[in-house]
Parts: structure tokens; C-alpha cells; sequence
């Protein structure tokens, strides 16, 4: 898979949303979380915006309904055929036939990096800096791609809508959410507000004057979604749609996209949320290094093959035994907290206002993993940036070792080198100009005094421990999927050999596999000492790996203890919504490649 300079497009037509923005890290963090507006196949309750805590919504633990498409027409609105891609002599995909059916949601899964987004925005007639495309790509009607590459036909908003993976790179940091969809809505007689309503999203002015920063990462992402709505296009790809969605959210983008389908829409799914897949796919396609390894209907035989999400709990750290078992990095204490917070509270505006986190308490100690769960726009993510220093308008107390911890611009580098935090939407936090293991590697030159050459090889190793090969680390960050840029941002901070790793968020674009590996790799940083911070809103993988699992509600604390404790016996309602909407499908997924596959296609074509 590969991220281009599309990345950076309005999920609409770049008329409405001003292409020119650059993805910088948001000075600003969410706001309080916007509560879910009416979904048609759940009954929500209307709240007002403007409350400071989240409304409890009443979660059916129960399989989501199957869609009756016999009434849509089952034509083909996009026919794939043949695809492929090249860069010079390197093959990125290569012969992948497909297509989506009108009232029907199709599914493009596979490993990170197989070639889903190269392949899904043929569609739209992209493709990156010297990547041809080939084969014969007809959307609509409408040839897009034929044996001579791209034909210039746009098919772009009012024909197909793309939701990227980053939210963040489609959005205008510089525009009210409300404006660009009014704009996409006079461009293609749209309807901003049942857009907003299909995202979860209340269409009310406190909404729509807010700048996307002022969201969190799950909420950038519904609005995303609502721009191509707006658009109401005939064909929807959606890339990682459950990207940063609790698993409440997550059941109510299952009932929307459902009635999407239903109503005629042809989806193209892109996801390694494989619940979500059994949940909506009617046809899934696998890709293995860019081929089509599988393209089975959902029931066949192919469709049922079991997987792993997770690897075996004897390679999982063990949780409430390495803290104490395990040497501690620094200098402290067995007794002490490594890292504490106390009567933590934080704003979005001067003096207090706009209250996202309210007297929070929190202590990690060495070698030990703190998970914070929460629904969207609960304060996660104001949390890790107070702990990391890089939101500045906080009350309250944070120590190191027992040593009060400034904000970010005031730390020495010893503490910059002794917390790290990985960023949920890694993509911003990249030059866009220089190659990733440069940057990977420039962590462990700055922060720990390497000489280039050393921190260039540290850098490279740990990557390829983190399954990204050196050829892929060697090219800038638009060349690499979604889930090689996590890892990728993992590494860096990795390099630092922190005290304290904050993870945002950091499994949310990774296969399995993947996953699996980046557990292995914090597992053994957890057996040196390092303490984590990791949030999450996959419950299963944060119960594996945390000791004690935080539960965020508006900011405020509504539920901790032990994984196990919260998992099968919550006190907090919110607990118990999280829990029991965590599975929206049967236990059967689709298949995906072996990990142990060779993936060719940077080789030369023979």
C-alpha cells in the first residue's frame, strides 16, 4: 500500500476544501466529547452539545442485522481489471481484478503495505510520483484507467468519494468544519446536516463552528466521513473508517454504513478491523503483495478461515508481575512511581475554559503498562499531551522520579529522552521531505549522541524488527501505508530508549501480524524497565497488555482496575457499553496472507 500526495485531498473535490494544507500536529487538542446524534438503527438520545459529559447510550450486545439487498439492483458500479501499478522497475500492484456491486460493500483486506490504497484510488484515476497505472478501471460507466494509464476522466465527488486514513490530512486546518460542507453541499446538492447526522455527529451550530483540531481523532474522522456524504456520490471508499472509534461508535458506523448499502450506494472497504469486515462485507478481496490472493462471497468457505488477532498469551508480557520482577532504567525507586500525576485538569481556552480533563490522578510504575479506554472525545488523547508536555493549559501536578515535569519547551533533554510519545495520527508528524529512516534515526543522534552511521543502523533494525524492510524506510513518508508509518513512528521513539512510552493509538492502521509484533517489541522494552501509557480503544489487546486499565468518561475517571476485574464484572455504565459492543459480528474472518509470505514486488519485473 502506499500513501501519495492524495493523502493530502479533500475527501470531496479539492474545489471545496483548499488542497494547499499542510498536516501540522494540532497546537490544540479535542474538545469534549461531541455526543452521538440519532442513528437510525440504534435509539440515541438527542443531548445537548454544549454538556460536558457524554450521554450513556444503550448498546444492544447483539449481532448487527443482515441488510436485505434484494430490492437494489445488483448492478456493478465499479469493474477493476487487470490492475496494475509500477514505479520504474518495482511492482506495487500487479493484475488485481475486482468489482463493487450497487447496495453491496466490498472489502479489500490484507497485510499493511499488500497494495489496498494504491488499488482503491485507481478508482479516483490517482496515483503517486512516478507510478503508472495500467490494466482497465471502469467506474460508473466511465473508463478510468486503461492500457495507457490514467485517462483524465473525474470521477472525484460526484461520481466517487474517498475517505483517507488520516482524517487529518483531508481536513482544512484553517476552516470551519461548517463551511467546507456547506460548500460541498452547494457543489453537489448535498445535505451537510444528514451528512453530519449519517457520521454521528449533531449538525448544530456549536459543531459546525468548531476547526478540526478542536476534535478528537475519532470525531476528525466522522467528519471526514460527512464530507463524502455530503457529496453523495454512487461509489464510497472508505480507508480504515473504525480508525480511533470506540467500540460504541464502531457499532453505530455498522448500522450507517449498512443503510448506506442498502439504499443503492456501492462501498469499498478498506480495513484490517476484521470484525467490521464480517460485520458489513458481502464480497471480500485479499491482497498478498499486491495480487489477489483470495476473492471469496461472504459465507463461502474461504471467507470462514479462522486467524489470530492477537499472538499467544505466552508471548504477551505478563501482566502485574514485570514491574516488580524486572531492573529499572534511571534511578527510580522499586517503591516509587516512575511517572505520577495529580488533580490533572486541562482547557482548550485561557483561564479554564472548555474543560477537557478534570482532576485526573494517575501512577505507572517502572515496567509496568497503564491502558486508558474511553469513548471518543473522552480526554485520551489531552492526557498523553499533558503527560508528554505538549499541551500547555493544565492545572495540576506532573512528576518524573518524584521531579516536577515541565511542559514540553521547558524540559532538558534528558527528559525529552526519557518520555516519548507516539502520535495517533503519525502521518503529520513526519517531513515530508526526507526519507523515513533519516528521521527515525535522527531520535537517537539527538537525544542520545550517536554518530549517524551508528543511529542509521540502530534505526534500520529496529524497523525491520517492526517488519518495515530497509527499502521501504529509505523512501519518504508519502511512500509508506498507514500501518508502516505507525510502526515507522514507533521505532523513533523506540531510539530514544525512554523511561516512558505514551502510545496514541498506535495499533489502529496494523494487521495482525503487525500487531503482534509491535506487542513483541514493548513487551521486551517493558522486561528493561520501560513503563507504558497506552491508549486504546481495542479492549482485548489493551486488557492483554495493561496491568491496570483506566476508564475515561468527559474527561473524568469513571472505572480503573485490573483488565480482568473491568472486562467481566464492570461497575461503571460506560464500562458496560464499551464491553458488550466490542463484538459486532460472528467469530468467523476473512482470510488473510501468511505472515511468512515473500512480498516481490520490489523486484524487477521479469
Amino acid at each position: 500500500m502506499r500513501h501519495h500526495s492524495h493523502d493530502r485531498r479533500s475527501t470531496a473535490d479539492t474545489a471545496a476544501v483548499d488542497a494547499a494544507a499542510v498536516d501540522v500536529p494540532a497546537a490544540d487538542v479535542p474538545a469534549a466529547d461531541v455526543p452521538a446524534a440519532d442513528v437510525p438503527a440504534v435509539d440515541v438520545p438527542a443531548v445537548d452539545p454544549a454538556a460536558a459529559d457524554t450521554a450513556a447510550v444503550d448498546v444492544p450486545a447483539v449481532e448487527v442485522p443482515a441488510v436485505d439487498v434484494a430490492a437494489v439492483d445488483r448492478v456493478a458500479v465499479v469493474r477493476v481489471g487487470g490492475l496494475s501499478a509500477t514505479a520504474g522497475d518495482a511492482v506495487l500492484v500487479d493484475g488485481v481484478s475486482f468489482e463493487v456491486i450497487a447496495g453491496e460493500v466490498t472489502a479489500l483486506v490484507g497485510a499493511s503495505g499488500a497494495g489496498k490504497t494504491t488499488a482503491a484510488l485507481a478508482l479516483l484515476g490517482e496515483c503517486g510520483e512516478g507510478v503508472r497505472l495500467a490494466g482497465r478501471v471502469e467506474v460508473a460507466g466511465e473508463v478510468v484507467v486503461d492500457g495507457n494509464g490514467v485517462t483524465g476522466v473525474d470521477v472525484r465527488g460526484r461520481v466517487v468519494a474517498y475517505m483517507p486514513q488520516h482524517p487529518g490530512s483531508a481536513l482544512n486546518p484553517a476552516r470551519r468544519i461548517g463551511a467546507t460542507l456547506r460548500e460541498l453541499g452547494k457543489l453537489h446538492d448535498g445535505d451537510p446536516a444528514a451528512a453530519l447526522r449519517a457520521a454521528q455527529l449533531p449538525a448544530e451550530s456549536a459543531t459546525l463552528k468548531r476547526f478540526p483540531h478542536q476534535f478528537s481523532g475519532g470525531q476528525r474522522q466522522r467528519i471526514a466521513l460527512a464530507q463524502t456524504l455530503t457529496c453523495r456520490p454512487q461509489v464510497l471508499i472508505l480507508d480504515e473508517p473504525s480508525t480511533g472509534l470506540d467500540s460504541i461508535t464502531r457499532l453505530h458506523l455498522v448500522h450507517e454504513l449498512r443503510d448506506l448499502a442498502a439504499s443503492g450506494l456501492g462501498v469499498l472497504l478498506l480495513s484490517h478491523d476484521l470484525d467490521l469486515v464480517r460485520a458489513l462485507a458481502t464480497r471480500v478481496v485479499v491482497l498478498d503483495a499486491g495480487r489477489v490472493l483470495t476473492d471469496a462471497v461472504g459465507g463461502s468457505a474461504p471467507y470462514r478461515v479462522q486467524v489470530s488477532v492477537l499472538p499467544e498469551a505466552s508471548d504477551l508480557p505478563t501482566p502485574g508481575t514485570s514491574a516488580s520482577d524486572l531492573p529499572t532504567p534511571g534511578t527510580s525507586a522499586r517503591a516509587q512511581p516512575l511517572l505520577k500525576a495529580m488533580s490533572l485538569s486541562a482547557s482548550l481556552r485561557p483561564r479554564g475554559r472548555d474543560l477537557v480533563l478534570r482532576e485526573v490522578d494517575l501512577t505507572v510504575r517502572a515496567g509496568s503498562c497503564l491502558g486508558i479506554v474511553g469513548r471518543s472525545g473522552s480526554g485520551k488523547t489531552t492526557l498523553a499531551r499533558c503527560l508528554a508536555g505538549l499541551h500547555e493549559r493544565h492545572t495540576g501536578t506532573i512528576h518524573l522520579d518524584d521531579t516536577p515535569l515541565p511542559v514540553l519547551r521547558k524540559r532538558t533533554r534528558d527528559q525529552h529522552r526519557r518520555v516519548q510519545y507516539v502520535w495517533q495520527e503519525v502521518r503529520g508528524s513526519f517531513d515530508e521531505r526526507r526519507p523515513v529512516d533519516q528521521q527515525v534515526a535522527r531520535t537517537a543522534e539527538r537525544l542520545r549522541g550517536l554518530a549517524p552511521d551508528q543511529a542509521h543502523a540502530e534505526a534500520v533494525g529496529t524497523l525491520a524488527r517492526l517488519g518495515v524492510a530497509a527499502i521501504t524506510a529509505a523512501r519518504p513518508p508519502s511512500r509508506l501505508s498507514g500501518g508502516e508509518l505507525q510502526r515507522a513512528a514507533l521505532a523513533r521513539a523506540v531510539l530514544a530508549h525512554p523511561d516512558v512510552l505514551i502510545c496514541d493509538e498506535i495499533t489502529t492502521a496494523l494487521d495482525d501480524r503487525g500487531t503482534a509484533l509491535v506487542v513483541d517489541l514493548l513487551g521486551e522494552l517493558r522486561a528493561r524497565g520501560t513503563a507504558l501509557v497506552w491508549i486504546g480503544h481495542d479492549l482485548g489487546l489493551v486488557a492483554a497488555v495493561a496491568d491496570e486499565v483506566m476508564v475515561l468518561d468527559a474527561g473524568r475517571v469513571v472505572d480503573q482496575g485490573p483488565p480482568t476485574t473491568l472486562t467481566t464484572d464492570p461497575q461503571h455504565d460506560l464500562t458496560r457499553q464499551l464491553v458488550a459492543a466490542a463484538r459486532i459480528s460472528t467469530p468467523e474472518s476473512p482470510p488473510v496472507p501468511s505472515p511468512t509470505g515473500s512480498d516481490t514486488r520490489s523486484e524487477p519485473r521479469r
